[in-house]
């Protein structure tokens, strides 16, 4: 029985696929008037107090990229960005996100990464990362058993402990899986960072009454992207929706405002493979919904070629199971343009803080004062003091300690990357590889050409981001008809 509700526009159309359709909007793509809106934007931050620009001795407290984040999230109006910027940054202020990030406990981090949306490992035609989400193998032992761990943690802010671990797995999106997708040579527009990531919902045997036992759980990931990480998602798609899921739409969808519900598409069976094959080739997309990649929930990241040609993991599978399911962030490692990836977070109390892996300099080009839409910010450098951290993920700039000769900074951020294009990394010499400029690439793309044609209305555009009255259904699950 279809269970894709009436009012719910279908696959989105085949230009959405294209590199060029997402990037209105974006980092080095906007319009005169987004631009005036960005300045504006910037001075606003800067005279509160928010953001601190770029100087010859200091890079910007945060990038351009997550700045104008906030923009597209309000329309391009800088005083409602900005004041959604600022409850954030105190927000982030007030839960001290950046020792949560450095201090987590590793077994805490991997329970909560197993009941939330999960990297594949892999990425869509556009270069952004994948990530898969099965809900049905949420049960109520597992929820149970997580609900038990998560209320035994203390949270220093106001908000709920059960939150903490979830702002973790945040972090990693942004300080992590985005910073490496934007690094990666072959993907279209290099010169904009990835920003979003697409995300696969797999709500197959999923009953009426786990769907109610959930819907807490899954509305504290909505309202907390909705608030704090605006515009981190590109569009989800929702597989496998029982018969009675029209009506648990109806309140699912007043988790979220107007323009983030237009980016959920809920397929019908004979719609996945295609609508999947649109935006990501059939290597990257999991075998159970037609393609060919061995991933399910609960396993490892499978990364792809490229990705693992640009880097060199440190010691053996431990590390690298490391380095794929616990924190870890970006920092600069030096003058070569490499970037080091940092273990970070607590096992058995004792705070982690090792070198993992390493991307090469070939598949880097760290952001610099060239553009105004790639401004770097600051980058932790290992065995120099850090300036004002860098904020790439829209986190609150903490006050910089000298570091240690040979040791890292805790509270810096990886910078904004800029990725090398398209390269044969067996015969290219570091030194005949230009810096990437403004525009798609001018050579067939080593990840899938256009997309399928998909004759499909396309989605609302025009539509007003309003905020958001969160409702939460009654706790009765016999009631539920009363809400259609």
């Amino acid at each position: 029985m279809n269970g894709v509700p009436a009012d719910q526009h279908g696959p989105p159309p085949a230009e959405a696929a294209n590199a060029e359709t997402r990037l209105k909007g974006h980092v080095g793509h906007l319009t005169a008037a987004e631009e005036s809106a960005f300045v504006e934007f910037r001075k606003l931050a800067a005279k509160e107090g928010f953001y601190t620009p770029a100087t010859d001795e200091k890079k910007a407290s945060h990038d351009d990229g997550t700045l104008i984040r906030y923009l597209r999230a309000r329309k391009f109006l800088p005083q409602d960005a900005f004041v959604q910027f600022k409850d954030t940054e105190i927000w982030r202020k007030d839960n001290d996100l950046d020792a949560l990030y450095e201090k987590i406990d590793i077994h805490d981090y991997q329970e909560a990464r197993s009941v939330y949306p999960q990297w594949t490992g892999r990425r869509d035609k556009r270069g952004i990362p994948v990530y898969l989400y099965e809900v049905g193998k949420l049960d109520s032992k597992k929820m149970i058993a997580y609900s038990s761990s998560t209320s035994k943690s203390k949270a220093k802010g106001q908000s709920p402990s059960r939150m903490l671990r979830l702002f973790a797995l945040y972090e990693n999106l942004t300080r992590f899986v985005m910073p490496l997708c934007s690094s990666v040579p072959g993907r279209p527009n290099p010169e904009t960072p990835v920003d979003q990531s697409n995300n696969i919902v797999d709500i197959s045997h999923v009953g009426l009454k786990q769907f109610w036992n959930l819907r807490s759980h899954m509305q504290d990931a909505s309202t907390l992207a909705t608030a704090h990480y605006p515009e981190t998602l590109d569009r989800i798609f929702i597989i496998g929706a029982p018969s009675f899921f029209p009506t648990v739409w109806g309140w699912i969808k007043k988790w979220f405002d107007p323009i983030t519900t237009s980016k959920i598409f809920i397929l019908s069976h004979h719609q996945v493979l295609p609508t999947l094959k649109s935006f990501i080739d059939i290597a990257n997309i999991p075998k159970k919904y037609g393609g060919e990649l061995d991933f399910e929930c609960g396993k490892m990241p499978v990364l792809d070629q490229q990705v693992r040609d640009c880097l060199s993991i440190s010691g053996g599978p431990d590390t690298e199971r490391l380095f794929l399911s616990a924190p870890v962030r970006w920092i600069d490692a030096g003058e070569d343009g490499e970037m080091t990836a940092l273990g970070v977070g607590s096992i058995d109390g004792k705070q982690r803080k090792e070198t993992v892996a390493t991307l090469h300099s070939l598949a880097v080009r760290v952001a610099t004062s060239s553009s105004r839409h790639t401004q770097s910010q600051g980058v932790e450098t290992i065995g120099a003091p850090a300036s004002r951290p860098p904020t790439h993920h829209n986190q609150t700039a903490l006050p910089s300690r000298p570091a240690s000769k040979g040791q890292a900074t805790p509270s810096s951020r990886p910078t904004s990357i800029q990725p090398a294009p398209n390269t044969n990394l067996s015969t290219t010499s570091l030194h005949d590889q230009p810096v990437p400029t403004t525009g798609a690439l001018q050579h067939d793309l080593q990840n899938g050409g256009p997309p399928e044609k998909i004759s499909m209305p396309p989605p609302p555009t025009q539509m007003e981001r309003t905020e958001t009255d969160f409702f939460t259904p009654p706790s009765d699950p016999s009631q539920i008809k009363t809400l259609q």
